[in-house]
């Protein structure tokens, strides 16, 4: 950069190419942006060794830094992991685009036509944390419905998103479109993502996606429009009539399979009349992953001595997005605790309930607000990518625009159509 050009400049100045570069993919044919999804998921495929090498390093500055196990695990990349990401490329270069769908339309009394058609955001600005799927989640879907994207992806991931960022770029332009669709801030660190919060007019919407912190400062400091997503301080309540064999490997699940996901278990709430026989038995399942169980009174009587650690719970653990091998325990009279416990303590992400009765899962459906709920599944389907969107760019927690897992429709807006003969309005 220049040294007379301040940051702030700098990130204006690459927003204001991204806008530029926004308008000649702003309606591109369906077919030619899902060759280009095609052709960068072929190029990071391609680049792969070179990805995985950044990403070496970004890894051996996060194992020296001490970083959590959780987070380590978002911010490792694999060759399969690699494959993976350019596959969701491919799954939502499969999907229906959404641009110019007609939302909803019809002819006025004095023979104006309305039409309400989608059409694209703009320019998004993504700020995350260590997350290197995210930057090409991000921009493929941001791509496909005809926006450009600003990246901030944090300091933890500098190198794999630089590397993964010239990968998108280097394909953009053998395609025969503008490079500045897809660009990166995170060589301006902190004072650029500032700078981004504060683009109002260049950057159309401003989405954070990370911990809880970072996704207040945004949503507090930002003077761009925002789209908030929320941490993943998940529940699942195991009802009097659930099926306990079943709610042993949803809860597995839940917690085990990914831990460093915002869909993992957080908080398990079971009812007091299957906890001496669940809580054991559950116990023995989770010892065998080495989860620690942070259990309130009722739940350490029943636990303590059985296979799992378990340890005392305060009211701070049940506020808490883990994102490692740990589990809040509380043991509940019914469900009316159980919906108090959560709408007290959830982020308004996912809950699930696991039950046999019709009556329980209506009434917990009823009573919750947050942005999924699930009957007899694990917290972890809570995923744009597992609902059938190719991919996600965030789970929103908010009530405006946009809820749960964001995909490619809520990545656009909408405009009127009108059309008349001569019209004047008397």
């Amino acid at each position: 950069m220049n040294e007379n050009v301040t940051v702030t400049e700098a990130v204006r100045d690459r927003a204001a190419r991204a806008q530029r570069a926004q308008r000649l993919i702003a309606h591109e044919t369906p077919a030619r942006k899902n060759a280009l999804l095609r052709a960068i998921a072929a190029r990071l495929e391609d680049d792969s060794v070179h990805i995985l090498e950044a990403n070496d390093r970004d890894l051996a500055r996060a194992d020296e830094s001490g970083i959590e196990p959780g987070l380590r695990d978002r911010l490792a990349l694999t060759r399969e992991r690699v494959a993976a990401i350019a596959g969701q490329l491919r799954a939502t270069a499969d999907l229906a685009d959404p641009v110019g769908e007609v939302v909803r339309g019809g002819v006025l009394d004095n023979g104006l036509s309305l039409t309400e058609v989608r059409v694209p955001l703009g320019v998004i600005g993504m700020i995350y944390e260590a997350r290197p799927n995210v930057t090409v989640d991000a921009a493929g879907l941001a791509l496909k419905s005809g926006n450009a994207v600003v990246l901030r992806g944090g300091s933890a991931a500098l190198e794999t998103n630089r590397a993964l960022v010239q990968s998108m770029r280097n394909a953009l332009q053998a395609e025969g479109f503008p490079e500045d669709l897809v660009s990166s801030i995170d060589e301006f660190e902190r004072e650029g993502a500032r700078a981004l919060m504060r683009a109002r007019g260049l950057v159309d919407v401003l989405i954070p996606r990370g911990g809880a912190g970072l996704i207040a400062q945004v949503v507090e400091e930002s003077l761009v429009p925002t789209i908030e997503t929320g941490t993943g301080n998940t529940h699942i309540f195991v009802d009097e009539s659930a099926d306990l064999e079943r709610a042993i490997d949803i809860v597995v699940n839940a917690k085990t399979q990914r831990v460093g996901v915002c869909n993992a278990l957080e908080n398990l709430l079971v009812h007091k009349s299957v906890a001496h026989e669940f809580l054991p038995r559950l116990s023995s399942a989770l010892a065998e992953k080495a989860v620690v169980l942070h259990a309130e009174p009722r739940a350490y009587t029943i636990l303590h001595g059985c296979e799992a650690r378990v340890v005392e719970a305060n009211d701070e653990d049940f506020f808490t997005e883990y994102l490692s091998l740990d589990l809040s325990i509380k043991v509940v009279d019914d469900l009316e605790e159980a919906v108090d416990h959560i709408r007290e303590h959830t982020s308004g992400h996912t809950e699930s309930i696991l039950t046999s009765s019709i009556a329980s899962e209506r009434a917990f459906i009823a009573a919750l607000d947050s942005a999924v709920i699930m009957v007899n599944a694990s917290t972890r389907f809570s995923d744009g990518g597992e609902f059938g969107f190719g991919a996600e760019i965030g789970i929103s927690t908010q009530k405006l625009h946009a809820r749960g897992p964001m995909a490619l429709r809520e990545l656009t807006s909408t405009t009127w159509i009108v059309r008349g003969e001569g019209h004047v309005r008397a």
